[in-house]
């Protein structure tokens, strides 16, 4: 499972980009907002630190705009996915942007039908929105499982990313269910390396070798 980073901190992105575990990035409004720099700034920063998808979503709702800002965001860079919401509007939009093979994240997605007319409108990533559907009582994770059955029944080549994730189980069940991507904010990704008795090993460990009395020769 690929794992994207759901982030515009360009200080943050550079210090996890040597664990080379960062396959991507997806930003929303919202996050640009949290920047002080300007969208196209952060955006230009991110796709040279990144190599693989970057996600910049559209801030209109009517599928001609919607086409005009994605083929705009897609100018900025050569790795910019463009996000649009999972509505009739943005279908459209989605259909246009994908002939004119621009990568298309379709977001806001809540059921396996949304699901399935965005991998028909070309779309190369779909992404459900795990936490905010457990808000509601319902358990996220049975729409990962949906959209996974649906695609793997009919070939559709859209990659699920799993998104809105709260917790590390979220993202061990979205990777033993198939989901292609999970994109983590960084408390999430952070967290994913963290197990007490993995510290605890390493103390023990550190203890003895301690108790030896030696030194490791560093060449």
């Amino acid at each position: 499972m690929k794992i994207f980073l759901d982030s515009t901190d360009i200080e943050y992105i550079t210090r996890l980009r040597p664990t080379g575990m960062i396959d991507g990035i997806t930003t929303n409004p919202s996050l640009m907002a949290q920047s002080d720099k300007g969208f196209e700034e952060v955006l230009r920063d991110i796709c040279t630190l990144i190599e693989g998808p970057v996600s910049a979503e559209v801030v209109v709702t009517e599928a001609g705009e919607m086409y005009r800002q994605g083929r705009y965001l897609a100018s900025l860079a050569d790795n910019i996915v463009v996000k649009l919401p999972c509505t009739w509007e943005g279908m459209t939009a989605c259909r246009k942007l994908a002939d004119e093979n621009i990568g298309v994240n379709v977001t806001l997605c809540f059921s396996a039908n949304q699901a399935l007319l965005a991998a028909k409108a070309g779309a190369m990533f779909i992404s459900p929105f795990i936490g905010r559907i457990d808000d509601t009582g319902a358990d996220g994770m049975e729409l990962i499982e949906e959209i996974r059955s649906v695609y793997d029944n009919y070939g559709f080549e859209t990659e699920i990313l799993a998104a809105s994730i709260r917790n590390v189980e979220h993202v061990k069940n979205a990777a033993l269910i198939g989901a292609d991507v999970a994109t983590l904010p960084p408390k999430i990704f952070e967290a994913l390396i963290e197990h007490p008795l993995t510290d605890k090993g390493l103390e023990k460990f550190l203890q003895d070798w301690k108790a030896t009395g030696q030194n490791m020769p560093i060449p």
